[in-house]
């Protein structure tokens, strides 16, 4: 009579488990740390790799300027123009708002008329150079996901260097060089990331591309091409972003040339327009930026999809039994193995590489009294027992209303036991017996206390282990 039930369950729960276990297109994001699937033992978790969504990460930085008094305005100021040094109209004043120029409008948003945007003092003291170290920080390590922009509201330098720190700013090195002549500024031949292959992707190039010295309307921009590098593994419209994965997941210092905790714009020679310095029209030369686009996300290593931004730092909201700002530890009494960073791999969930609870090894006399409860308890006298993981409130492992302590064991409602609650308790001397065919065999507590498993309990059993 049975069977006809079980056989029905039986085909609803499979149909339960093939819809629950979906692949959608986002999940090649890594998005998704972990979903709920059927198995045969019931509802569990299926552990994804997973990181946080590309955003724009100025809105989280630190900016600070070396000198630290290079921003005109201090004291007020006339500028000539690049173009036509006997028009001086522009003034910098940092004590009134329409006319000073500080650092955070690199940041602000670009959409207003004028056009805001930050300004170091002339080239005064010529042929002394006039250079500025600009350094954003975010005490936070973030992966980068698009290119980086600059754009200037005076002429792009003449020279410059974009660097990177993975350290915090202790150390640093170059990204890329900017010249109108490379071999005469640095001693590089002049290349573009066009010229780069996959073998040389990680090399340090010097371009003459964003160096032009008069601002035109399509000549305002300096790039560092990051998805242009992405291109040469995922294909000219990053449309095979599995192999691009796939070489992040093998490659190290691939993963760290994307990877910056820190950046610095070192703006060594301001643009010129001519061959030789006009030293008659000094406040012609100076640096100006307007906005800076750095895209990219908080790194995880794999174990979060999301970053919160909370008093002031980046943090990401850790999951798979791992902590940290970078979620780069296991969780204290999860160190059943050696943390290990998410992979990208298998496309398209990767592999979540979570931190297990350590194992545990009961004392001889515990190990074989399943129905007491102290026998799920830790041997708090036992320095070297790890806590075991029976339970978990987020799988909902614990049945019929039970509840979940410590991972320990399920304290159960009134009417059930068992290690889960799947079991009705005996209510009385002869409620333990084989009720249902008189050949089915239940476990016996010791103490005399006895288990039976009505026809509706096996029914939720059934549907539990689907």
């Amino acid at each position: 009579m049975l069977w006809p039930v079980f056989l029905a369950l039986q085909a609803v729960c499979t149909s339960v488990a093939h819809a629950m276990q979906h692949y959608p297109s986002a999940w090649g994001h890594y998005d998704v740390c972990k979903s709920q699937i059927y198995t045969e033992e019931g509802l569990a978790w299926d552990y994804m790799a997973c990181q946080p969504e590309a955003t724009d990460m100025t809105k989280y930085l630190r900016v600070a300027l070396d000198p630290p008094n290079i921003t005109c305005g201090d004291p007020p100021e006339t500028y000539c123009a690049l173009e036509n040094p006997y028009m001086c109209n522009n003034e910098c004043d940092a004590t009134t708002e329409e006319l000073a120029h500080p650092p955070e409008l690199m940041f602000d948003f670009e959409g207003r008329n004028p056009t805001t945007f930050w300004q170091s003092t002339s080239w005064k003291k010529y042929p002394k150079p006039l250079q500025v170290n600009i350094t954003l920080s975010w005490n936070k390590t973030i992966e980068l996901t698009d290119d980086i922009i600059l754009t200037f509201e005076s002429g792009r330098p003449e020279q410059m260097v974009l660097e990177k720190s993975l350290d915090y700013g202790r150390t640093w090195t170059p990204y890329q060089f900017y010249a109108t002549d490379c071999l005469d500024a640095f001693t590089m031949e002049p290349k573009t990331v066009n010229d780069l292959t996959q073998r040389t992707l990680l090399d340090i190039i010097c371009t003459e591309d964003y160096s032009r010295g008069y601002v035109w309307k399509n000549d305002k921009t300096v790039r560092f091409e990051i998805k242009d590098r992405f291109a040469l593994f995922a294909g000219p419209r990053l449309h095979n972003m599995a192999s691009l994965y796939g070489q992040l997941d093998t490659t190290k210092n691939l993963r760290d040339f994307f990877t910056i905790t820190d950046l610095r714009i070192r703006l060594l020679k301001p643009a010129t327009g001519a061959t030789m310095v006009d030293e008659n029209n000094l406040s012609r030369y100076f640096y100006a930026i307007s906005d800076i686009k750095v895209q990219g996300r908080c790194k995880c290593n794999l174990h979060a999809n999301s970053c919160v931004f909370d008093k002031g730092k980046l943090g990401c909201e850790c999951e798979h039994n791992t902590t940290g700002p970078d979620c780069s530890r296991c969780k204290r009494h999860y160190h059943g193995r050696a943390w290990s960073v998410g992979s990208y791999l298998p496309i398209p969930k990767g592999t979540a590489n979570i931190c297990t609870v350590a194992s545990i090894s009961f004392p001889a006399g515990l190990a074989h009294q399943p129905c007491s409860p102290s026998s799920r308890a830790p041997n708090k006298r036992n320095k070297h027992m790890a806590i075991p993981r029976v339970c978990d409130n987020a799988m909902l492992r614990c049945q019929n209303g039970g509840t979940c302590h410590h991972h320990q064991r399920c304290h159960c409602s009134p009417g059930f036991t068992g290690v889960l609650c799947e079991r009705a308790s005996c209510q009385g001397p002869g409620d333990c017996d084989d009720q249902l065919s008189g050949r089915a065999s239940f476990h016996h507590c010791p103490g005399g206390l006895q288990l039976a498993l009505p026809l509706v309990v096996l029914l939720l059993l059934i549907v539990s282990l689907c």
